[in-house]
């Protein structure tokens, strides 16, 4: 495969491209999600990976983050010269220091009592207390309120998630209904999904949450909203998901794994957070009473209109 051009190797051409080598892990991210360049698809699975995971590339040698990436120690090198390093351990420095400076993941001590079952429970609580962590610091407030603001403004919030974003989208379906915001959850049981979204129109609007690798059906169904005018946010965990491009706003929140699985503590966290801001921004009204008053003004016209015509004849 032919390689990346231009690969970086000198300055004027990261120049040439608008930006110098990235000194610091928060201008590396600048750089990855500003678009800049088009990344190949192996290069770009290493950015992914890179952008969700700083604490496992600073701790990790080459050979382990290439394994947890999926790919080849080589890519690993070629995705670090292509952005100005001289190869992985100078890339690497950038995440050390990020690491320093902030949390540091703890890993079960050796010679822990408790055997194989406290192993696993304190390494799924480890994994939800380094994303809560992480969310804390690096969630994107301006972001999160803006996300809270198209939704408080909707008619009918139509929520849709998949897979292991199924848990969150139906918890914040019923969390919406429970505060008396009209809502509906965009399930696709009997394939139906997208019909159902059909009825959205520009006045609702369409919650979407969708996680690597974006595999799921829910890319498309907002694709499918937005073409219509439907005003799309999002909840993801990387510049690079699909929802980006197709949403008025969006958050990223990044869940650690242990043992090759997802805890969703993060999630969950900033979701319900999201729900609350939601009711607090509609004052308390809710969405039956604002369709209410529409439905009423919309008769009102009709009315009037009617008497226009008959004094006209």
């Amino acid at each position: 495969m032919a390689e990346i051009a231009p690969t970086l190797d000198k300055k004027r051409d990261r120049a040439a491209l608008g930006y110098s080598r990235p000194e610091s892990y928060e201008e590396l991210r600048a750089v990855l999600s500003s678009g800049t360049m088009r990344l190949p698809t192996k290069l770009r699975q290493v950015a992914i990976y890179l952008w969700q995971h700083p604490t496992v590339v600073a701790l990790g040698n080459v050979t382990q983050v290439a394994q947890q990436a999926g790919v080849q120690p080589s890519t690993l090198v070629r995705f670090a010269q292509t952005f100005g390093y001289s190869g992985f351990s100078d890339l690497q420095e950038v995440f050390k220091s990020y690491l320093s400076g902030g949390w540091r993941a703890k890993g079960v001590e050796d010679g822990e009592s408790g055997g194989e079952a406290a192993r696993l429970v304190d390494g799924f609580v480890r994994s939800s207390a380094a994303s809560l962590s992480n969310v804390r610091d690096r969630l994107d407030i301006a972001g999160f309120e803006a996300i809270a603001a198209a939704l408080a403004q909707a008619a009918i919030i139509y929520v849709i998630g998949s897979k292991r974003a199924f848990t969150v989208s139906s918890y914040v379906s019923l969390a919406l209904s429970k505060l008396g915001v009209r809502n509906i959850a965009v399930d696709n049981v009997g394939a139906a999904a997208f019909e159902h979204l059909r009825c959205a129109t520009e006045v609702d609007a369409v919650l979407a949450i969708s996680f690597t690798p974006y595999n799921s059906i829910t890319p498309e169904l907002a694709a499918s909203a937005s073409e219509r005018g439907v005003p799309v946010v999002s909840i993801t965990d990387s510049a690079f998901s699909p929802l980006v491009p197709l949403s008025k706003a969006y958050i990223e929140v990044v869940e650690e794994d242990f043992s090759g699985f997802k805890t969703l503590a993060a999630t969950l966290s900033v979701a319900m957070a999201l729900v609350l801001r939601i009711a607090q921004l509609r004052g308390g009204e809710s969405a039956d009473a604002r369709r209410g008053k529409a439905a009423s003004g919309g008769r009102s016209r009709k009315k009037e209109n009617g008497q226009k015509s008959r004094a006209a004849a």
